[in-house]
């Protein structure tokens, strides 16, 4: 399938080499920006991406009474003196995951609120039961509706709360929503990653007291008022997985300013095994191919420190590449492989399975989910004309254009525009030949 509207015309079969520069994380700017409605006072936030998903919530955020000011070409200045509006459009259903995530923050400053019904990319049921379960055990009065989702509460109470599933999602919501209620709030079974870490530290600038024990344990000690911060936004480890594999993927050099080993220390040890290699310095990493020939690779995404679900579309098409047979197994979203129909036709040997062919506890055991991919190399890529269908295999279908043969053509950029800041002058950047038209 392909949309003629706008598209990237990309020539393939290049070596690529030089330097790029990672943006700020949108998995955690994104939710820092919403927490600011925590405080009336200023909030300020360096290393902003400029992305389509930013500009969005800054829309959402307005509308409820937020002001905000570029103040450079990455740093944000946002404030919402008084809360215009506890009601977050419904227009905004469809985008993203943001409008889950306001619930807190505008219950604490107005008492109620109403969000409308989630939306996001279509790679798998990501339902919202933890946020509002857990809300609900912190004293709010949920009632969902087909189309929104309503909130009301003149206090929430600090409880412990058990996820069944560390959540990234779940765990910001009550992390958010802790901060400000009356009492201690447990988090267990809680996400670790690095993103919302970060945001923890944001929360902690503003006054937030937040702890982090052993074993997914978030202790928060509820506090009457919180103050502005100015916060640097931690570097995106999506993108710069993105960019390493495409050194390796063409036989290149590509030096990831902002790139950050400690974060990226499950992705490093497969691509090691691929036959990848990297160095590290003070501004960043360094990626290159350490074997003349690919390796194949066993991998299975998880949640952190484990695979993260958003390196496998990247690391793919890296497998397409390698000699041998691969396999990766999905056990954070069932419907994460529907991008590889378009690598096919590309030449990539790649079939789907719905066994798990792995160690890890899956979910997704004998429930008839395509959630393993087994992967055929190395193949040589032919170029094609594809539509993204979600934001992460985006990049993915870039890469897999820059490796192979000829020219294609990739329409639905909107995904890449939406989490990737200024894609096509960084590629072009490292020797990319990559227009819009």
């Amino acid at each position: 399938m392909f949309n003629p509207d706008r598209y990237y015309r990309i020539e393939g079969g290049r070596r690529l080499e030089g330097t790029v520069r990672v943006s700020g994380a949108k998995n955690a700017i994104s939710k820092q920006l919403v927490a600011s409605l925590l405080t009336d006072e200023p909030c300020v936030f360096s290393n902003v991406p400029r992305i389509t998903e930013i500009d969005v919530v800054l829309e959402m955020l307005a509308e409820v009474g937020t002001r905000y000011e570029w103040l450079d070409e990455d740093t944000l200045k946002l404030e919402t003196p008084t809360v215009a509006s506890n009601l977050v459009g419904e227009k905004y259903s469809g985008f993203n995951r943001i409008p889950i995530l306001m619930l807190a923050p505008l219950i604490h400053r107005c008492g109620s609120v109403t969000v409308p019904a989630m939306g996001g990319c279509v790679i798998g049921k990501r339902p919202v039961d933890f946020h509002l379960q857990g809300l609900s055990e912190m004293g709010a009065e949920i009632e969902v509706k087909k189309d929104s989702f309503i909130a009301r509460s003149d206090q929430l109470t600090g409880t412990n709360i058990t996820l069944s599933y560390p959540s990234v999602g779940a765990t910001e919501n009550l992390l958010i929503a802790a901060t400000l209620a009356k009492g201690t709030t447990v988090i267990q079974n809680a996400a670790v990653e690095p993103e919302i870490v970060d945001t923890i530290l944001f929360l902690q600038k503003m006054g937030a007291l937040i702890s982090v024990d052993v074993d997914r344990r978030i202790i928060i000690e509820g506090v009457s008022r919180l103050h502005g911060a100015h916060h640097w936004a931690v570097p995106d480890r999506i993108e710069a997985a993105s960019y390493a594999v495409l050194a390796v993927a063409t036989d290149g050099n590509i030096t990831i300013e902002n790139a950050r080993q400690m974060h990226m220390i499950t992705f490093l040890n497969n691509l090691h095994k691929a036959g990848g290699g990297f160095t590290v310095d003070d501004d960043g990493m360094t990626f290159f191919r350490r074997k003349k020939q690919l390796q194949p690779v066993h991998v299975e995404t998880d949640v952190h420190p484990g695979f993260m679900t958003d390196w496998q579309q990247p690391f793919c098409i890296l497998l397409t590449q390698a000699e041998g047979v691969s396999v990766v197994h999905e056990t954070v979203y069932e419907k994460r492989f529907g991008y590889t129909e378009a690598l096919r036709n590309m030449g990539a040997d790649i079939q789907l399975t719905t066994s798990c062919l792995g160690n890890k506890p899956c979910r997704f055991l004998n429930r008839d989910h395509l959630h393993s991919c087994i992967i055929k190399g190395p193949s040589p890529l032919k170029g094609s004309d594809i539509e993204i269908p979600d934001l992460r295999a985006g990049f993915a279908y870039i890469i897999a254009a820059l490796v192979a043969e000829g020219e294609s053509k990739i329409s639905g950029i909107r995904y890449v525009e939406r989490g990737y800041a200024n894609a096509p002058a960084k590629l072009r950047k490292i020797g990319a030949i990559i227009e819009e038209a």
